[in-house]
């Protein structure tokens, strides 16, 4: 009979599970037959040994059929996109109906902030009435109406994923590439893709801090993902200043709105966009090679086509059906605003993203503890980026706060998160490599 403690002793010891033990194991996760000391010690176990690409690949699979796998009916291609996470990477609002408009279908399920990461879903319910919630029939309705969707992973998708998750936030065991793999690849491939782009991030605002550790997972993602039979690639990008030059949720909707709608383009946000997505379309067998889905994707946003989709996905999940006109009158702001000023002379040589993303949380626009509230006006717009010229009293970003006590400790947090050199700097690359 299969035990939880055999198979955690197992991979104390160097050894590998089997299959039928680790759907044993992700169902018991499921259920509640394996306890929170139990998951606790497998997450460490695994941590410290790993369980090599055959048990990543076993670990994927069980724990995406410990609940609901979708399975889908559907005249285009079924594609999404996940990212690890950043500072003002507000991708996901640009890509999906970008995506959908070329002829993808994009159920996208995704996330909120975590840790001085912001998230998807946060962002998007500072738009009033949007609903990250629906029912298994609400989105196969909206996926044959609008083609695409954002929204919160439903309790019957990876429950062993949900579960093991808290278990590791709390036990010091995030960072295993095997438990972060299966944790991502589980939700994305119960959502039935028939192809994945993931966006790896590296550098000061990303978990992987690395260009080695960035490498070591988007192979792991990869891999892992085409042996559980879903087509993906990876790109390995910057995150060693904030992608946006906004952090905070309704201010990332409002860069979001001035790209799609072609008022004030963010290029990173545009080239990055174009990058995944033509990946996605390539894959999906939309475009022939991803230069083909690169141009797609840029004329789905240069024409406005896709500011139009994103409109019509906002109406269907509760938003303001007129919000692409007028998106300035429909997104919260906060009472306090004011310019941070550069202490010194120079070139921006370094940025702190880590140190922003957790500025941005302690001005109430993540979450410190769980079932903290949210709250979406509040952030940082006009970030000074990499490789700028500042001047002393120059603004480095403008701080939207709730107290003038909060906009105080932004203020020291910014001018903190931020050094500067003498000599000229260099732009930093968008996109480093491609894992395939």
């Amino acid at each position: 009979m299969t035990d939880a403690r055999a198979i955690i002793a197992k991979i104390r010891d160097g050894g590998v599970p089997s299959g039928d033990d680790l759907r044993w194991f992700a169902a018991g996760l499921a259920s509640g037959a394996v306890s929170d000391a139990q998951a606790g010690a497998f997450a460490m176990a695994v941590l410290l040994k790993g369980l090599g690409e055959a048990g990543r690949v076993a670990l994927t699979g069980a724990m995406r059929d410990s609940g609901q796998v979708l399975k889908w009916d559907l005249p285009g291609p079924v594609l999404d996109k996940h990212s690890t996470g950043g500072i003002g990477d507000c991708v996901s609002l640009l890509l999906a109906p970008a995506l959908a408009v070329c002829g993808a279908y994009v159920p996208m399920i995704s996330g909120r902030g975590l840790g001085h990461t912001g998230g998807t879903l946060d962002k998007l319910e500072s738009i009033p009435g949007f609903r990250t919630t629906l029912s298994e029939p609400q989105l196969r309705r909206q996926m044959a109406e609008t083609r695409c969707a954002i929204v919160a992973a439903s309790a019957e998708i990876a429950p062993a994923d949900r579960r093991l998750y808290a278990i590791r936030d709390v036990t010091g065991t995030v960072e295993s590439i095997d438990l972060i793999t299966a944790s991502i690849l589980s939700k994305k491939l119960a959502a039935g893709l028939d192809a994945l782009v993931l966006d790896v991030k590296t550098g000061s605002g990303a978990f992987m801090k690395t260009m080695e550790e960035a490498e070591a997972l988007a192979v792991a993602l990869v891999s892992t993902a085409r042996r559980a039979g879903c087509p993906a690639a990876a790109l390995i990008t910057d995150m060693n200043e904030p992608l946006a030059t906004a952090a905070g949720n309704a201010l990332e909707v409002i860069e979001v709105m001035e790209t799609l709608t072609g008022t004030a383009v963010n290029a990173d946000l545009w080239n990055l966009t174009a990058a995944l997505g033509g990946e996605a379309l390539a894959l999906g067998g939309l475009a022939t090679d991803a230069m083909e889905g690169v141009s797609l994707i840029e004329a789905a946003l240069e024409s406005g086509a896709a500011a139009e989709m994103f409109g019509r996905m906002v109406a269907a999940q509760g938003g303001p059906a007129d919000f692409v006109d007028r998106w300035p009158d429909r997104l919260p702001s906060a009472p306090i605003l004011r310019e941070v000023p550069c202490p010194g002379e120079g070139f921006i040589s370094a940025i702190d993203g880590f140190a922003l993303g957790q500025a941005v949380v302690h001005l109430g626009g993540g979450r410190l503890r769980d079932g903290d509230k949210v709250n979406p006006a509040v952030g940082f717009s006009e970030l000074a980026s990499l490789g700028q010229e500042m001047h002393r009293g120059v603004p480095l970003a403008i701080i939207h706060a709730a107290t003038e006590a909060a906009a105080d400790a932004a203020e020291r947090a910014v001018q903190a998160a931020y050094r500067l050199t003498d000599a000229p700097v260099e732009e930093p690359v968008l996109v480093y490599k491609r894992i395939a």
